[in-house]
């Protein structure tokens, strides 16, 4: 719930009523009229390829608490009887010039509101994961970005979905640009701001790493002297963009958070994590280092917070991963799919290899890879590193999918996605660990879906 008055969403909003509905206050904003649910705010965007505002009226028939459009379009309705609705306990209307700054300057507001702690999650790779993992281990009321509600539309839909009894406010930042970073730290004004890793990802926007570094850490620019900064030990790129003023606890070998010794078989951790508060025995429901690297990240956003390090451990069996991101899932005859393909680049890519390879398995160690993008113009290179290291781990065969896959140097290959199903399929002998993976323009998911549909899972 929205604990804002009709007349101060208006305000916060910059914008009007133009007509006034029932009372109340709305649940959340939607921005897809498809998810809208009696009682919600619907905010009317104009889109690449339509312009959601001509969904307000469907949306208040369909019970919305108030939708916010365009000047013009809220005239529209005035006049196409939605007043006399509103007065029979319809929707709101109200009218805003830019109904994307409204929805933006209202999640500002509602941040204020709640007075919590806000925590801005970014980087090249493990921002999902992160986010999972403090939601998971902060023994707080925590409310976190659902899914991938990172971009401009995303994040201030997050932050207008966390409930008045937020205690803190997890949100992950995507970044594409730059000033991307900094115009969604102006909506959500963290407390806590985080940078996971800085890698080749985006190079074909950016251009050198240099330049990736430099639009990350505009999730830096905006904290005070009470507020923390949490960053990986070993990221040199980043080093110009941290001054003294800023209190900063690192994560990593030699850093303030790090892990004195581990063990794992592939799905599980054990750990002893140590932190300038002490040392804690973790035990982590996952087999992955890098999902290791990325609770490192989690926990040492917990110190920032000052949560106790024993009831983050306490917590830390309660940790899930957002769907395709290094699902493990046993199918029929033996056969292990790790199902990685929301997303992938040559920092993750490599990691997901190294855990391949980690897997016990009676068969082979097979890999679905999907082709990288955004990787500029050395991205054949980037391809050829990436097959080249599964080789050395004994990864194979390898079944290519889009043009760029073609550098890995496949056993077999495919145009797309539903193309690679029939050979993926072929390929798999019982016993067998696969790994599927790719960039998300590749929709790789389509392929893991099948082979699961196909093979059927071990309790069928």
């Amino acid at each position: 719930m929205i604990e804002l008055s009709p007349d101060r969403i208006a305000a916060a909003a910059g914008a009007e009523v133009t007509i006034a509905g029932k009372g109340g206050r709305p649940a959340r904003a939607v921005a897809d009229s498809r998810e809208l649910v009696p009682g919600d705010l619907f905010f009317g965007l104009p889109g690449e390829h339509a312009d959601g505002g001509e969904f307000a009226g469907r949306a208040l028939a369909a019970g919305a608490w108030g939708v916010v459009v365009e000047p013009e379009r809220a005239r529209s309705l005035a006049s196409a009887g939605a007043e006399r609705r509103a007065g029979d306990g319809g929707g709101w209307v109200i009218a805003a010039p830019d109904p994307l700054a409204a929805l933006q300057a209202l999640a500002r507001a509602w941040r204020r509101e709640l007075a919590c702690q806000v925590v801005g999650i970014t980087g090249s790779v493990g921002k999902t994961s992160v986010k999972d993992i403090c939601h998971a281990i902060l023994p707080l009321r925590v409310h976190a970005s659902p899914e991938n509600y990172n971009t401009e539309i995303g994040l201030p839909l997050a932050v207008l979905g966390a409930p008045p009894e937020t205690q803190a406010l997890v949100l992950e930042m995507a970044m594409r640009g730059r000033g991307q970073i900094a115009d969604l730290c102006e909506i959500a004004e963290p407390n806590v701001a985080a940078i996971t890793n800085i890698g080749p990802v985006h190079l074909e926007l950016l251009g050198t790493l240099e330049a990736i570094a430099e639009a990350k850490s505009e999730i830096l620019a905006g904290l005070g002297g009470r507020d923390r900064a949490v960053v990986p030990a070993d990221a040199e790129a980043l080093e110009p963009h941290l001054h003294d003023r800023l209190v900063t606890i690192t994560f990593g070998a030699g850093g303030d958070v790090f892990a004195l010794e581990w063990s794992g078989d592939g799905r599980s951790i054990e750990a002893t994590i140590g932190t300038p508060a002490g040392e804690q025995r973790f035990s982590f429901p996952f087999g992955e280092a890098y999902h290791l690297t990325n609770a490192l990240a989690a926990i040492a956003i917990g110190e920032a917070l000052e949560v106790p390090l024993d009831e983050m451990a306490r917590q830390a069996p309660r940790i899930t991963f957002s769907r395709l991101r290094g699902e493990l899932v046993e199918l029929a005859g033996g056969i292990v799919l790790v199902n990685d393909c929301y997303n992938a680049n040559p920092v993750s890519m490599r990691a997901a290899l190294d855990h391949l390879a980690s897997l016990s398995a009676p068969g082979r160690h097979v890999a679905v890879l999907g082709e990288m993008a955004e990787l500029g113009p050395n991205a054949a290179g980037y391809h050829r590193a990436a097959g080249s290291h599964a080789r050395q781990l004994g990864v194979g065969p390898i079944v290519g999918v889009g043009e760029l896959a073609r550098d890995y140097a496949p056993e077999a290959w495919a145009p797309d996605s539903q193309a690679a199903v029939p050979l993926a399929e072929a390929m798999l002998e019982p016993g067998d660990a696969v790994l599927v993976k790719g960039s998300r323009s590749v929709g790789l998911e389509l392929l893991s879906d099948e082979l699961i549909a196909r093979r059927g899972t071990a309790e069928q």
